[in-house]
């Protein structure tokens, strides 16, 4: 019942926010797509570029909704609203506070993703988006969702929260295999970035629009990536700390 309260909590939240997260969620990658895919012609591994952009900013799209979707509230809920004493004093299970959370965020983000398919409809790519390709969505979005639930404990003031997103959520946005390929980065660095979250849902999408099977690989390493950040939130509330 705790899960079902909050995802029922973040529902209305959307309900009432509608049209500006929605919009929120078209703007920045319309503008990428337009100004890199429709704007620079190209091409990238021998396809016209835009085949390879349309999944990187799917899968950037679903990281962003995500994450924005629970630091920025949930810090705030925790700062400002001293929301988590209620939390703790409640008789909903403290773990089941943290996966609602993760699953409304992870939702929030396969909503902004699931747009940008809608938008990219018209477009004659023959690009192929199956069930796998939403199940990759869903799993992106709640591991920046657990990212997102950490920063939040982490966050000492308002700020902190933009000035990570800015340094981490926004580099992984640019770098990893979303408007270029990790193969072009120095040996080393490849290694690193490819082995991020990000990268890993690009090349699976891409991987699948293209007509590929899916790599279990790879939804290994995002599962164990949820299960990481989802542990330290959970170390966060039961250990009481930055409450």
């Amino acid at each position: 019942m705790g899960i079902i309260t909050i995802l029922w909590e973040k529902w209305t939240e959307f309900k009432r926010d509608f049209y500006k997260i929605t919009l929120a969620a078209m703007v920045a990658p319309l503008m990428y797509l337009i100004v890199f895919g429709l704007g620079i012609q190209t091409s990238s591994h021998g396809e016209p570029y835009l085949n390879f952009l349309i999944p990187g900013v799917v899968s950037l799209t679903t990281m962003n909704g995500s994450f924005n979707a629970i630091a920025q509230n949930l810090n705030v809920q925790r700062l400002y609203e001293k929301a988590f004493d209620q939390v703790m004093i409640s008789p909903t299970p403290l773990w089941q506070f943290i996966v609602g959370q993760i699953l409304g965020g992870s939702l929030r983000g396969l909503y902004a993703g699931g747009i940008i398919l809608l938008l990219t409809m018209p477009i004659d790519t023959g690009l192929i988006f199956n069930g796998y390709s939403f199940l990759i969505m869903f799993l992106n979005g709640a591991v920046f969702s657990s990212v997102g639930v950490v920063v939040s404990f982490l966050a000492k003031n308002h700020a902190d929260v933009p000035r990570f997103s800015n340094y981490i959520i926004m580099p992984m946005a640019y770098l990893c295999n979303t408007f270029f390929s990790t193969e072009s980065m120095p040996h080393g660095l490849r290694e690193f970035v490819g082995a991020l979250p990000l990268s890993q849902t690009s090349g699976m999408i891409r991987t699948i629009a293209n007509g590929g099977a899916v790599d279990i690989k790879g939804i290994l390493i995002l599962i164990a990536y949820l299960i990481v950040f989802t542990g330290i939130a959970f170390w966060f509330i039961y250990k009481k700390k930055n409450l």
